[in-house]
């Protein structure tokens, strides 16, 4: 069974006064500068989604208000890292309650919740979806996790550690068992143009630690590029099967750390994964990662993959965030890192001809 969020309705979070995201089952870009709420929307839907999961849990249980309570508010805070649950609500003068509704799949489960200002970990569910989701989702941070890896998980149950909660979580992805038979077979499809740009295969050691093996032999992740360790650590989530059909994954800048030609290939896999079943959310600043998106969905290579693209901007009047959103990036504006961009050739331009 899949996995797909279809919609996500938000009042008085963080930001945003009121927004109403609908996504596709493909590709869903989030656009703007920073401080705008781009990983907040990453975040929200992924914390909520892993609090419906059903792995992990027994398989008699049925969600209830007061599971479902407990399990959201607890991943709410462990990923967003508040002081207490109120602070994720809009500041502005007096009480105020944030409420999400968020529904996954065609007449799938649907969850909705609220909070005020002055909660410090009650949450109140309003509405309870009648199963548990089938699979867990994956977050990606703007750091990769392969060089924390041993032993980070255990060492973040133990003890308090400031660290959001998505790094123990993907840790704990990034350490599964690969894959073997025939879905061995096709994640290797995918693994191959991946380890093509990553120079080798990665390996989980005995000791607990990740290599990159080639021809010339095994070298530690850590005196691997930064830019490559974040492509072995995609490659290692579709090796385990944590990146299949049916999943979801929310990557916060992906362009992180990246030069062009590994920009590249990282959208080309973004958009293969969305090809295969994997819904994909990104949140992204960086024009030349938008551009390659939208020359490979216009170009055939992925013309078939589903997309949507909300661009987020400050309204003048405060520090209200307002979305737009369209099926392509012409139909959202205004598009800041274009507005900038475009400046920034104008200032070049007149320097040049000074």
């Amino acid at each position: 069974m899949s996995t797909v969020l279809r919609r996500l309705r938000i009042k008085n979070f963080t930001v945003f006064a009121e927004a109403d995201l609908e996504f596709c089952e493909g590709l869903n870009v989030f656009i703007g500068e920073n401080g705008v709420g781009k990983t907040h929307l990453l975040k929200l839907p992924y914390a909520a989604m892993a609090a419906m999961a059903a792995p992990g849990r027994d398989r008699d249980c049925r969600p209830t208000k007061s599971l479902l309570s407990r399990s959201i508010a607890e991943k709410l805070v462990n990923v967003m890292r508040p002081d207490r649950l109120g602070r994720l609500a809009r500041r502005q003068p007096g009480r105020q309650r944030c409420e999400v509704r968020l529904a996954c799949s065609q007449d799938g489960p649907e969850v909705g919740f609220s909070f005020a200002t002055q909660s410090k970990s009650e949450v109140v569910v309003d509405r309870v979806p009648a199963t548990w989701l089938p699979t867990l989702p994956v977050f990606l941070p703007t750091r990769e996790l392969l060089t924390i890896y041993p032993g980070f998980s255990a060492l973040y149950d133990m003890r308090h550690l400031e660290f959001e909660e998505t790094w123990r979580d993907t840790c704990q992805l990034l350490g599964s068992p690969t894959l073997k038979g025939q879905r061995e077979t096709h994640a290797r499809e995918f693994l191959e143009p991946l380890e093509c740009l990553m120079g080798g295969r990665l390996t989980l050691g005995r000791n607990g630690r990740f290599y990159l093996r080639n021809e010339q032999g095994a070298m530690e992740v850590p005196l691997v590029a930064e830019g490559v360790r974040k492509l072995a650590m995609l490659a290692r989530l579709v090796a385990t099967g944590s990146l299949t059909g049916g999943t979801t994954v929310f990557w916060d800048e992906p362009e992180s750390n990246l030069n062009p030609k590994l920009i590249k290939g990282v959208a080309d896999a973004i958009l293969h994964l969305a090809g295969r079943g994997v819904q994909a959310f990104v949140a992204t600043h960086d024009l030349f990662l938008l551009r390659e998106f939208e020359l490979l969905l216009a170009d055939g290579t992925h013309s078939d993959v589903p997309s949507r693209f909300f661009a987020l901007a400050s309204t003048p009047e405060g520090p209200e965030v307002v979305v737009e959103q369209g099926d392509s990036i012409e139909d959202v504006n205004p598009l800041v890192l274009l507005d900038e961009t475009l400046d920034q050739s104008d200032r070049y331009l007149a320097l040049d001809d000074g």
